[in-house]
């Protein structure tokens, strides 16, 4: 469907609105979605994404030109996380394998990998592979996307690895970060930069030129940034000790020759750049973004999207951008408009669209001509008529800090005595954001109101909003999710004896300690990867670091109140230490390849209720990681989930 912006509504409206129709099955909403991922190549000629059908998933690149497929690769053993242009004929494809590698120290890994993609030819070749160098070897894998520079010509890739400086080393699992470049067109790759047991992150400079490395030693909490200058080589620019909030070396500034540094200063977040030829630091910036855009030809920083309350927002620097982008949002007014990608000269661009009458999905935008077309829904299945009210909300907790949420309703009931599900959500530092979620709309097809609070904690509403979460994991954090029940009960919306619980990692410990800090707010319980016993929790990352003295501990302990990984404080907000106070059915879930919380917290639950006569059930989901990354095992969790609420929480 091609039109013209002004008329894009219009014609959607009339040709895309369904006949009224049940709702779409659990098939649609739990499986991936149908395309994701949608790049446009620097030219603007060329269109990759990722198309899932069923349990398979595939890169697949067209020519826009004529809509011919040119390439459509399946990929089904590892997992598909990103897609990446090198150049106009080369495609990055990032994917991940949840694996134990033998010889390295520590448990099952999740690796990321890089592979590069000859559209025309169709040749695929492993981006750090065969390093060939004479006493080091290296590993597949990588450490966040690839930079892309192009120099003298030639595209080349510069790509933070697995360095073993002295080959043998390997089998003992002594590997360092290490940067390597690689040329994409034959794919040699170099190690360029050795790094260190503290070494962080590297920036390259527009000409390939490692210019700065930050570092960040765990035990004390310094940060150090280098910077690799013109006249005395490497200098140290800045260090700081921040046990906690740790700066990041994001890119090139918004000039070719600085350096872009975030930061906490002040209990503010803040930008600065620093001159990579000096390494002298400028002025703090105000920082209100939630990710940042950047010129693919410069590389240097152009824009940022700020997530304010419910309202997002994409400014651009430069007035001719900012102004083509307002026409853009203005044409699918109503909708939330979101940068997919762009070509390099910025007058083609694919743009992620929900609500507004248009459903949720994808369409490119030419600034050129003022059209777009339509390039497909985003779940097959789900058409804009089958998208559910998402209204905010707010409501005041005990202590009288207002707490924003979002509201799912569930279509052709009047809204007065609903079943409710409160659906927490992970971190805890995240949020949940206007917009279609899969799962909120998927138990909101099933018939329930669903309610998804940003409790205290949460990013989103300022620092002092997030703060106010430090130490009141399983406490205030806690009851901010009840208030929420209590005060839909008090609006006559829900029905206070048809509550349940469900969440995902955080949501999962949230939903557990329902069951057992909360009592008598909550029918049923459902966690999907949730902590249980907290003690095991910080021990298990304790053996991961190899030392109580690093971040994630430290982190933890600020949310969790406690002094130390094996403080007995953390028992008394440990559901599995408290599985004899249940009086509800509660299901867990967890994915067997999890990396982040491990599987044992599931099992410790399961066993600790099963000891104490309560009614437990867990759904092994085999190959799942923390993500629910899987097609097949995330309709699992979905099926065990609304059968769950059905049986115990019946929405009629």
């Amino acid at each position: 469907m091609r039109v013209v912006l002004g008329l894009l509504l219009a014609a959607c409206a009339a040709v895309c609105a369904p006949d009224a129709q049940a709702s779409p099955p659990l098939e649609v909403y739990g499986r991936l979605p149908t395309l994701e991922q949608m790049e446009l190549s620097p030219q603007g000629d060329l269109l990759a994404y990722v198309l899932t059908k069923g349990d398979d998933r595939y890169v697949v690149v067209k020519r826009l030109a004529d809509h011919q497929t040119l390439r459509a690769v399946r990929v089904s053993s590892s997992k598909l996380r990103g897609l990446q242009w090198a150049d106009n004929g080369t495609l990055i494809i990032t994917a991940s394998k949840a694996a134990a590698v033998t010889g390295l120290i520590g448990p099952k890994q999740e690796w990321f990998m890089l592979e590069s993609l000859d559209v025309q030819t169709g040749k695929q070749r492993p981006l750090l592979d065969d390093q060939g160098e004479e006493g080091t070897s290296t590993m597949n894998v990588v450490y966040g996307p690839p930079e892309i520079r192009t120099i003298n010509g030639e595209t080349t890739a510069f790509s933070t690895g697995i360095d073993f400086p002295n080959g043998a080393d390997a089998a003992e699992g002594q590997g360092v970060l290490g940067l390597f470049r690689t040329h994409v067109d034959d794919g040699v790759s170099k190690l360029i930069e050795p790094g260190s047991d503290r070494t962080a992150d590297w920036l390259v400079d527009g000409q390939g030129r490692v210019a700065a490395e930050s570092q960040y030693e765990q035990a004390s909490g310094r940060w150090t940034l280098r910077v690799h200058t013109p006249d005395h080589g490497w200098i140290v620019s800045q260090s700081l000790i921040t046990p906690l909030a740790t700066p990041s070396l994001e890119g090139l500034g918004r000039t070719t020759d600085t350096a872009l540094i975030r930061l906490n200063r002040d209990g503010k977040s803040v930008m600065q750049e620093v001159n990579l030829a000096t390494g002298v630091w400028g002025p703090p910036l105000p920082d209100p973004y939630d990710d940042l855009i950047y010129d693919q030809t410069t590389h240097t920083l152009i824009g940022g999207v700020e997530l304010d309350g419910d309202v997002r927002t994409t400014t651009f620097f430069d007035p001719q951008l900012e102004k083509a982008w307002s026409a853009v949002t203005k044409a699918f007014d109503g909708a939330d408009v979101t940068l997919a990608s762009w070509a390099a000269d910025h007058r083609k661009l694919v743009v992620g669209v929900d609500g507004g009458g248009l459903g949720y999905g994808y369409a490119l935008v030419d600034v050129s001509t003022g059209a777009a077309d339509w390039l497909g829904d985003a779940y097959t299945g789900i058409t804009a008529d089958d998208e559910l009210e998402t209204r905010p909300i707010s409501y005041k907790a005990a202590d009288g800090l207002l707490i924003h949420g979002y509201l799912t309703l569930p279509k052709g009931k009047p809204e007065k005595n609903l079943p409710l599900i409160v659906m927490p959500h992970g971190g805890p530092e995240a949020r949940d954001e206007p917009g279609f979620d899969w799962l909120s709309q998927a138990l909101a097809s099933r018939g329930y109101a669903v309610l998804r609070p940003n409790f205290r904690g949460s990013t989103g509403y300022g620092q002092d909003f997030t703060s106010a979460g430090y130490g009141q994991w399983g406490r205030k954090m806690q009851t901010d999710l009840s208030d929420g029940v209590r005060y839909l009960a008090g609006q006559g919306m829900i029905d206070p004896k048809r509550v349940c619980i469900f969440g995902w990692s955080y949501g999962g410990y949230a939903a557990l300690a329902g069951a057992t800090l909360d009592p008598g707010v909550y029918r049923c319980a459902a966690d999907m990867a949730g902590p249980s016993d907290l003690r095991r929790m910080l021990a298990w990352e304790e053996d991961l670091q190899q030392s109580s003295k690093n971040l994630t501990l430290r982190y933890w302990d600020r949310f969790m109140g406690a002094k130390s990984p094996d403080d007995p404080a953390l028992d008394a907000i440990s559901p599995a230490r408290l599985a004899a106070k249940v009086q509800i059915p509660i299901l867990i879930a967890h994915g067997k390849d999890d990396t982040v919380v491990a599987y044992e917290q599931s099992r410790i639950m399961a066993d600790a209720l099963t000891r104490a006569g309560k009614p437990v059930t867990l759904v092994t989901l085999d190959g799942e990681d923390h993500w629910g990354s899987r097609s097949a095992t995330r309709l699992q969790l979905l099926t065990a989930v609304v059968s769950f609420l059905e049986v115990n929480n019946p929405p009629n």
